[in-house]
């Protein structure tokens, strides 16, 4: 087999999730960086503004555990979509009320942890999806390469465009045009042919489940240092 950087991308259901979420990362970073604008415009408070970036990443924290349990009893596919219209509606809602112009900032706090408990379900899923998106085995650590890369290039991208749309059209056409983003993640989960699903046989309750995690976790401090970083995509 002729090995190339883009490999995994030969797969169809594979290059549609690639897609589809490299548009959505996108829009995902210019959310949080027209978030993190109008608090501190608003605010002029470097403690609130910290207080977002916690707010939206101490639930992925605290519930990712959780997430990554629901992600191995429950069919990945329907988790993952799920996710993805629950973004969509925490990122319409902040459209709506910036857009309206009545709006405290309880109330994009208030968002911004509805989004990391998202993220805590959405993670987890993505993550564990990309094995059964990829056709060829041989190409999984390609398609885990070409993860890394879309999510650093977002990371570039993403808060440049945001720049440029908050002075052109405002804040609440970046959350305008991350709802959208969802929308094309969704149609290409759709369009995907995946293997069906098979319920898998779970004999421990998920709360013990849980308490193995964290004891490997704690044995196995690397892990921990690896879900910190995954968390942040």
């Amino acid at each position: 087999m002729k090995l190339s950087t883009f490999n995994a991308l030969h797969g169809r259901n594979y290059r549609l999730y690639f897609y589809g979420q490299f548009v959505s990362l996108i829009g995902t970073w210019m959310q949080r960086t027209a978030v993190s604008w109008i608090i501190y415009t608003k605010t002029h408070s470097t403690f609130l503004l910290g207080l977002t970036f916690f707010a939206g990443q101490f639930p992925s924290f605290l519930l990712g555990l959780f997430g990554g349990v629901v992600s191995d009893r429950y069919n990945r596919f329907r988790v993952l979509l799920t996710t993805q219209f629950a973004s969509l509606l925490q990122a319409s809602i902040l459209a709506i009320i910036i857009l309206a112009g009545d709006y405290e900032v309880w109330e994009l706090l208030t968002l911004s942890v509805f989004l990391g408990c998202i993220n805590a379900f959405d993670v987890p899923a993505r993550q564990s999806l990309v094995y059964e998106m990829v056709e060829d085995k041989a190409d999984i650590p390609n398609a885990l390469a070409l993860n890394s890369s879309m999510v650093n290039l977002a990371r570039l991208i993403g808060p440049g465009m945001a720049g440029i749309v908050l002075e052109k059209f405002g804040a609440g056409t970046c959350f305008l045009l991350n709802a959208a983003s969802f929308i094309a993640v969704i149609i290409s989960l759709l369009r995907m042919r995946l293997t069906p699903y098979t319920p898998g046989l779970h004999d421990k309750k998920v709360l013990t489940e849980l308490k193995e995690g964290f004891t490997y976790l704690r044995q196995t401090p690397w892990v921990m240092n690896l879900l910190g970083w995954v968390q942040g995509q």
